[in-house]
């Protein structure tokens, strides 16, 4: 019998929860939303039966098993432990929480309750991203030394341009950092472990004053010896880049728009993703500015909820990838804090403890 869902949130929640957990197996059975209109308008639209305006109202309904968090970070916290608490499997979105503080006692209580508790750091799950990490796992560019990471977006170059009322608002867990960041430091810490260290600025390249950042530049060091730059502008105009390279004395792998790519003295090669990490076929990139991503998203979004669907079932999860959970979550808020530190202090160097 199929598990049942709620989905709080109503923006991110609506295209790409919904429709996730939905292929995944999963039956939604309540959406959750602080707009009583907006909210019933979208419940309506996607064919969720019920629409609630508070999680505990969607936790009292029959089939309510897991618990899919995609509102503001802000609430991320209140929401887990809410959901944890009644014993209620969760699936969040990053950035995990607004602190590394927040994010151990969502850790712990989970771990307490027993209930499957993850993030939603779907892009492990991107054939690239995973197929470079096989590779460097198995040693194909020798012991990695040196990544750099370039990514430039004028998705926030526009102040005019709408965005969700949070985005800029440091108070509420705003920001690119977290917004972009913290999936960059899951990628980080999935490809080559712990960092050790980070010193890091934070600022505001598009015409904004007065708001949280929208570009960051990251260096940093891991425990096992690499050393690393991660700068990432969405608030650049022109076209956007977007590359990641890690190098060692073997070779280079790295990630463009085009796939992941391999070269040494023997020439230049796509890294091909093994059968294990295929994904379903995306949908078909949309001319609506609402669903500019959904066909980057849906895909390893899907194969997220596929394995969320596959632990709470207790069957072996249907893909090789590992999952963000809980203390990941942690682990990243971590650095982000320690970069968030440093960006404060000047750039000083940020012992990740």
């Amino acid at each position: 019998m199929a598990k049942g869902a709620v989905v709080v949130g109503t923006g991110f929640g609506s295209r790409v929860h919904v429709p996730a957990l939905r292929n995944a197996g999963f039956e939604v059975v309540a959406m959750v939303g602080r707009d009583p209109e907006r909210t019933g308008r979208r419940a309506e639209r996607l064919g969720v039966a019920t629409a609630c305006t508070s999680l505990a109202e969607a936790l009292a309904l029959p089939g309510a098993d897991v618990v899919s968090i995609a509102s503001p970070p802000a609430s991320h916290a209140e929401l887990a432990l809410e959901a944890v608490g009644a014993g209620r499997h969760v699936l969040c979105e990053k950035p995990f929480s607004i602190d590394a503080e927040e994010a151990r006692r969502m850790r712990d209580a989970a771990a307490a309750a027993g209930v499957v508790a993850l993030v939603g750091h779907e892009f492990r799950f991107a054939e690239d991203r995973a197929a470079v990490r096989d590779a460097l796992a198995a040693g194909i560019v020798g012991e990695p030394r040196l990544l750099s990471h370039l990514s430039f977006t004028p998705l926030l170059a526009n102040p005019a341009a709408p965005t969700p009322e949070w985005w800029f608002d440091r108070s509420r867990g705003g920001g690119w950092l977290g917004a972009s960041g913290s999936h960059l430091v899951d990628q980080v810490r999935f490809w080559l472990g712990e960092l050790a260290a980070v010193s890091a600025s934070l600022s505001v390249v598009s015409d904004r004053t007065g708001v949280a950042d929208d570009t960051f530049t990251v260096r940093f060091s891991t425990r096992s010896g690499v050393e690393g730059v991660l700068q990432q502008s969405a608030g650049c105009w022109g076209p956007a880049v977007n590359v990641t390279r890690v190098s060692g004395p073997l070779g280079t792998v790295w990630t463009d728009e085009a796939g992941a790519w391999f070269a040494s003295d023997a020439g230049e090669r796509r890294l091909e993703p093994s059968e294990g990490l295929r994904l379903p076929p995306p949908p078909e990139a949309s001319d609506d500015p609402r669903h500019r991503f959904t066909h980057i998203e849906l895909a390893p979004f899907t194969r997220l909820c596929e394995v969320m669907a596959d632990l709470v079932a207790g069957r072996a999860p249907r893909s090789p990838v590992p999952p963000a959970t809980f203390d990941d979550g942690w682990a990243a808020m971590v650095v982000l804090d320690a970069v968030r530190q440093s960006a404060a202090a000047g750039g000083v160097s940020i012992p990740i403890m």
